[in-house]
């Protein structure tokens, strides 16, 4: 959930006579309770599928604003070395131009800048994902078929 919409959810919930609210969507659980009086108390994430070390974060809602999740993805993104290739929109990824068709690229292919690595499907429209380096795919992150948001890596490119 982006996080303008989760400020609206946020906001919505607040306005109203809940005092409790659930939300879940791609893995991701959002809990919002409030008390007698019409602010929300606290934001609870709670993955779905958690690991074995299950670890439960929560904040105030006056702790968390847009430098604290500009923190958080790009201390993930840091943990991804060599030259990482990103989806630019949401979408749907497609490794192959068809069903029946060979994949554009895969392990251990080597690609040039400019040269077609996927496909994202957003709102009926099919775009090409372009290698913006040249190298040596070394690792292909997401699955055929499978929803992408937004700078989710997809490619590691050396």
């Amino acid at each position: 959930m982006e996080f303008e919409n989760m400020l609206k959810l946020i906001q919505t919930v607040s306005d109203s006579k809940l005092t409790d609210f659930k939300y879940e969507e791609n893995g991701v659980k959002l809990v919002l309770s409030k008390k007698e009086k019409s602010s929300v108390n606290e934001v609870s994430y709670i993955p779905a599928q958690a690991p074995d070390n299950v670890t439960v974060v929560t904040n105030q809602i006056t702790d968390i604003s847009e430098k604290t999740v500009t923190k958080a993805i790009d201390a993930e993104d840091d943990q991804l070395s060599g030259n990482i290739i990103k989806s630019p929109l949401v979408g749907t990824f497609y490794s192959a131009p068809a069903e029946d068709a060979d994949a554009f690229v895969s392990l251990g292919d080597t690609v040039k800048k400019g040269q077609t690595l996927a496909i994202i499907e957003a709102m009926k429209l099919m775009n090409e994902i372009e290698s913006e380096f040249d190298g040596k795919i070394v690792e292909i992150y997401v699955e055929n078929a499978q929803a992408v948001e937004w700078g989710q890596p997809l490619f590691r490119v050396e």
